[in-house]
């Protein structure tokens, strides 16, 4: 089913609700986090939020961070409501190196350790004609993403080296692949994840600390609207499966990548588009009528 064939009400809800990723048939074992404590800097929505669930659905002692409380709290509420399980939350922007600081001390104060570090913050990007992006437009999705996501990496693995612990780091970033015209500032960005985690996974992997990356294709998620100004009605035409992925195709890629059945992979990026990178048109901005089928 294509997003032009559902009904309003299907539109309005696209992709999974809570109750639905929690009770998703996931491929691991139900302890397969225990003991284990994970950080997810933008917990509190779409694939963060899918992620907590997973990871505390698996045991894990679960930790989430974003800017807003009520969203944050909607997921502890959720994850309380339909796993039965307590996760902690700490409202902050990732971009304020003080912050991560403060929400690391907490962390560290709270369970005594890290074993996982989900980096699915920032962002905030509007499309638009990269030729007109004002400066506040390109540095607030650079400091957001890729600096704030810098912050949580770096200070979590200075902890690690100074307790003589192993960490596993995943960032959280889109199709980068084939370009994203429409989102140059969010490209860049992700961009500079990857290939500052390809530069880290060597630097780091000393300290025992691993580093990898999920790019992610079109998702179906409840916080992006399938009919609104981003053309997201056309994202069935991103990749030759012809549909999106959900948010739960995401998450089991983070935790494959940071359980021990990633344990001898770093440095990586795992595409999860369904061959975007190969085939497909994405214009998150609108299909200029220069591309236009004659």
């Amino acid at each position: 089913m294509t997003i032009s064939d559902m009904n309003p009400e299907a539109v309005e809800s696209w992709g999974m609700s809570n109750e639905e990723i929690a009770a998703y048939p996931t491929v691991y074992r139900d302890d397969l986090l225990a003991g284990k404590v994970v950080l997810i800097a933008g917990g509190d929505a779409g694939l963060g939020r899918a992620t907590a669930y997973l990871c505390a659905r698996l045991g894990g002692e679960v930790m989430i961070c974003g800017p807003l409380q009520t969203e944050l709290d909607a997921t502890v509420q959720g994850v309380k409501q339909h796993l039965g399980r307590d996760i902690q939350a700490q409202a902050m922007r990732i971009h304020q190196p003080e912050a991560v600081d403060a929400l690391l001390a907490r962390v560290w104060q709270q369970f005594g350790k890290l074993d996982i570090l989900v980096n699915s913050g920032g962002g905030g990007q509007t499309p638009g004609d990269a030729i007109d992006f004002s400066v506040e437009q390109w540095t607030d999705v650079v400091e957001s993403k890729l600096n704030g996501c810098w912050y949580m990496m770096q200070k979590a693995a200075q902890r690690w080296r100074e307790d003589e612990q192993a960490g596993s780091i995943v960032n959280l970033v889109a199709d980068i692949w084939r370009g994203m015209p429409g989102l140059a500032h969010s490209c860049a960005a992700d961009a500079g994840l990857v290939f500052a985690g390809n530069s880290l996974a060597v630097e780091w992997a000393p300290y025992n600390i691993r580093v990898n990356c999920v790019s992610h294709g079109t998702i179906a998620r409840s916080d992006i609207s399938p009919t609104g100004p981003d053309n997201s009605a056309e994202l069935t035409r991103a990749n030759p499966m012809l549909s999106c992925g959900d948010v739960m195709d995401i998450a089991e890629a983070v935790v494959y990548l940071a359980a021990p059945s990633g344990k001898f992979i770093t440095g990586e990026c795992l595409t999860v588009d369904g061959g975007q990178k190969l085939w497909g048109e994405v214009w998150p901005n609108g299909k200029p009528d220069y591309f236009a089928t004659p």
